[in-house]
């Protein structure tokens, strides 16, 4: 078979991006996707009104590769309508997410699709490492379990929204509740709750930015946001919320304290 016969047998893959002020990141975010060793996919970036130089940088890629495709929104929206407007506009089969200042591993989504087919899986997702605003490695990695059900992913997020690829043929169409944050953990407990089980592959295929000042950094509010989560969202009787409540502090401890 010809490789041009053998592209069109290939699985197109969305990569959904959102993008907000992204100017300083942008880029290497677009070159770790430009770099990677499976050639069909499309990287659908939402700009969410930004006042800084993203659009321009981003249109620039886009007019390189046709693969890139820029949508503006006229209103700042959040991560969850931006999120869900790259869905609505996407025509892979499978999804995968990454945000505006993270980047992948040449071979994430080779890897990734391949084991997904291979095992049937519609929910996957991989390691990580980690890196500091100058695109530093700290050294710090998150391993992840082979499997993650719904009871444990109240315990905690297991899963690095990065990382992940969805099968819509297996989890159906998706869309993320607008909340200002968690909303793709919500997600993961959505597909789990349905018994759409999340599959961790046991390699590092990602890089995350720490952002100093950023939503996620702000251990405060996502504690907040996370008994939102149980209770509001979830719909958790209070004794449950606290119950899993309990396992989100622990593990937060143990991750930013105790290591």
């Amino acid at each position: 078979m010809s490789y041009i016969n053998e592209r069109k047998h290939r699985e197109l893959i969305s990569v959904i991006t959102p993008a907000y002020n992204a100017e300083k990141f942008i880029d290497s975010t677009i070159e770790s996707v430009l770099s990677q060793t499976y050639p069909e996919w499309e990287m659908i970036i939402v700009d969410d009104f930004s006042s800084d130089t993203t659009a321009e940088i981003v249109r620039e890629y886009a007019l390189k590769d046709q693969r890139i495709k820029l949508i503006q929104l006229d209103v700042n929206s959040g991560p969850a309508i931006t999120r869900n407007t790259a869905i609505q506009n996407a025509r892979g089969r499978y999804l995968a997410f990454l945000d505006s200042d993270d980047q992948w591993l040449p071979e994430k989504l080779e890897r990734q699709l391949k084991y997904m087919q291979e095992n049937k899986v519609g929910f996957s997702f991989t390691g990580y490492e980690y890196m500091d605003e100058q695109g530093n490695l700290s050294g710090k990695k998150e391993t992840v379990p082979e499997l993650v059900d719904y009871n444990a992913l109240l315990k905690q997020n297991l899963i690095g929204c990065l990382t992940v690829m969805l099968d819509t043929e297996i989890t159906g169409q998706i869309e993320m509740i607008n909340i200002r944050s968690r909303q793709d953990y919500t997600t993961w407990l959505n597909l789990t709750k349905r018994g759409i089980n999340a599959h961790g592959i046991q390699e590092v295929l990602a890089r995350y930015r720490v952002v100093q000042h950023s939503l996620s950094s702000n251990k405060l509010k996502m504690a907040k946001q996370n008994w939102r989560v149980y209770r509001d969202i979830e719909k958790l009787s209070f004794m449950k919320s606290v119950y899993y409540f309990m396992y989100y502090i622990f593990y937060k401890v143990k991750k930013y304290v105790l290591n």
